[in-house]
Parts: structure tokens; C-alpha cells; sequence
């Protein structure tokens, strides 16, 4: 590749930027009282640690979702830190983390493994025009891929059984692309990042802080979720052993984060940089402001209903379909019912 020394110095500075910015987690996002009338057994959800920015984040400095669930039965233990949904899957396994966000696909991933993991509540897409653009397939700066077609023959990276690899399939469905036509290296949001500033894969579909953060720093966008048919939704999931001793905690973790998120929509600014204002934890300029602007548009969580089964069975199939997972996922059994209609 020409200008290898300017390609270089680029590579370096992605790499670093998304590195530090997947590092900031951001959420992408009750009933009875059967625990307090002695219903439920105590339990302990187990987060991951929500960083600087988002509902989460707030909730952890302000202590709401420690008071309010102490009144149902149940403790709040904040962990370690990690970039994606895929990169807690070990700690999940471990029961390390027991509560998670994150899209529906990788929960269609791991539950073909495993059965341990159910969602139990969901945020409806964003359509809003004015909302930033959430994923999408990015090239460098200086690429000669101008259009989807040109992806054939290319290197693309993309999350392994993830919200990238589903939405890079969806688009080149959509272009009447068959899937091996482009080959699909899976690597992990810090290492794509590196891998296309430095010229080893093509494009990248970036998915979350990845996708803003490469943008920012000079890459160019082919096409973005809002152009492809997504049913991927964004959901909170829980392991099988706390949706069974304690449903009750479960309502009252998502009505906690579905008032922040209506909090969020009139006073997106307060929940970003949370704990530091300043330092690498902090977002600043453009990124800031983009951020805030995701706050206000992001759907609220709201628990799982009969019709959303419609939405997960068809990732699942999809999956299966495409040989993504080699078990089909029934999306009866990958969803708890919470809610007053159960």
C-alpha cells in the first residue's frame, strides 16, 4: 500500500482511539411484588462495570438501583469492564456476570452453546431521523471501495456470531451479494480497528463505540444499519438462576432503567461523564455531543412480550439459516415473560 508511513501513524490512532472508546460503555439499552411479600430469594445482580457514561453508569453513582432493589430481595455487585456482549461470555459463564446488555444476535450465539441465559427485556429500535447512526460498514479513508458491491473479493472484519457479522449478511442480502463472495475475518472491536487502519482487512463493520470512533479519526461509511431490514434489538438478559429465584428484581431492574432513559430524554447531559468530567475515562467535543444525542434518542427498556418473539425467532432462524449456529435457537425458550400479562 502507498504512503505506508501515513497509513501507519493512521493505524495507530484508530486502533488507540476505539481502544479507548469501547473502554466507555454505552447503553445501546415492573409487576407484583413477589420478592418483598417473601416470594423470591435474595439475590445478587452481577454487572458489568458501566464505565463513565449511560443509564447504568448513573445508576451506579447516584445508588438508585441499590435502594430500589433492596426492596425486593436483592443486592447490585459491579464488576469488571468489557468492550462487547462477546467479551463477557467467559465471565458469564463463570456467573462472574449474571445481568447483561446487549443485541439479540449474540444471545442467539451463546444460548447455541448454552441454555443457561434467557432475555427478559427489550428497547424498540430508534427511528427517530435526527438520531446518530448506531453500526455500520467502514472503509479507510483513502479506500477505493465506494459501494457494497465493491466488497467482493475483500477482507471484512466482523464480530464472530455478533451484531456485525449479522448486519454485513443482512446487507449483502439486500445487494443480492452471496456471503462467500466476501471473506468475513472474525476479530474482536479493538483488533479490527487496528486490522483496518493497517491495511490487513478492507472494511470493518463497527458496531457500537466502534463505528463513531473510526468515523472520527477518517473513515468512510458504505452503508449503515438504518439501510438494511434489522431486527436486531437491543435487550438486557439474565442468567436462568435469577430469572427463577427472583423475577421480581428483574421488573424492577428494567422500570429503574426505563425511568432514567425518559429521564435521559430531557437531560441527555447528565448522564455522560458521570464519575470524571476530565482524564482517559472522559468524552469530550464532537464525541460528546454525539453522545448525548444517542442519550436522548434511545428507546427505553420495556419488558419482553408475545409479540417480540416474532423479532428474536427471526435473528434465530437467520442464524440457523446461514449456518451462523449449528443449533436452531426456539425463541420460546430464549425469553422470560415478566410482565403483568404473563
Amino acid at each position: 500500500m502507498s504512503n505506508t508511513q501515513p497509513r501507519r501513524a493512521w493505524a495507530r490512532r484508530l486502533a488507540a482511539l476505539v481502544s479507548a472508546a469501547l473502554l466507555v460503555p454505552l447503553a445501546a439499552c415492573g409487576g407484583g411484588s413477589a420478592a418483598s411479600s417473601g416470594d423470591g430469594e435474595r439475590v445478587t445482580l452481577k454487572l458489568a462495570d458501566p464505565g463513565n457514561n449511560g443509564l447504568l453508569a448513573y445508576a451506579k453513582k447516584t445508588g438508585v438501583l441499590e435502594e430500589e432493589l433492596d426492596e425486593v430481595g436483592a443486592d447490585v455487585e459491579w464488576g469488571g469492564s468489557f468492550a462487547s456482549f462477546t467479551a463477557t461470555i467467559d465471565a458469564l459463564r463463570s456467573g462472574d456476570v449474571n445481568v447483561l446488555e446487549g443485541a439479540i444476535s449474540p444471545v442467539i450465539g451463546y444460548l447455541a452453546e448454552n441454555d443457561d441465559l434467557r432475555i427478559f427485556s427489550v428497547a424498540d429500535r430508534t427511528t427517530d431521523p435526527q438520531a446518530p447512526i448506531g453500526d455500520g460498514l467502514v472503509v479507510p479513508g483513502d479506500s477505493d471501495i465506494e459501494t457494497i458491491d465493491e466488497v467482493i473479493g475483500r477482507k471484512v472484519a466482523v464480530n464472530r456470531g455478533g451484531r456485525g457479522e449479522y448486519l454485513l449478511l443482512k446487507a449483502l442480502d439486500q445487494a443480492g451479494i452471496d456471503h462467500d463472495e466476501v471473506e468475513r475475518v472474525y476479530l474482536n472491536p479493538q483488533d479490527a480497528a487496528g486490522a483496518l487502519a493497517s491495511g490487513s482487512v478492507d472494511a470493518w463493520w463497527a458496531i457500537v463505540r466502534g463505528y463513531p470512533a473510526a468515523v472520527a479519526n477518517g473513515a468512510r461509511t458504505i452503508v449503515t444499519n438504518t439501510d438494511v431490514d434489522d431486527d436486531d434489538l437491543n435487550m438486557f438478559a439474565a442468567r436462568e438462576e435469577i430469572v427463577e429465584a427472583n423475577p421480581e428484581a428483574l421488573r424492577t431492574f428494567q422500570r429503574v432503567l426505563a425511568e432514567l432513559a425518559e429521564e435521559a430524554r430531557e437531560e441527555p447531559e447528565k448522564f455522560q461523564n458521570v464519575f470524571q468530567d476530565s482524564g482517559p475515562a472522559a468524552v469530550e467535543g464532537d464525541a460528546l455531543k454525539r453522545d448525548i444525542e444517542v442519550q436522548r434518542y434511545t428507546q427505553p427498556q420495556r419488558l419482553v412480550t408475545d409479540d417480540d418473539l416474532a423479532t428474536v425467532q427471526a435473528v434465530a432462524d437467520y442464524f440457523a439459516d446461514n449456518g451462523l449456529v449449528s443449533t436452531r435457537i426456539d425463541a420460546a425458550a430464549a425469553v422470560t415473560h415478566l410482565g403483568a400479562d404473563e
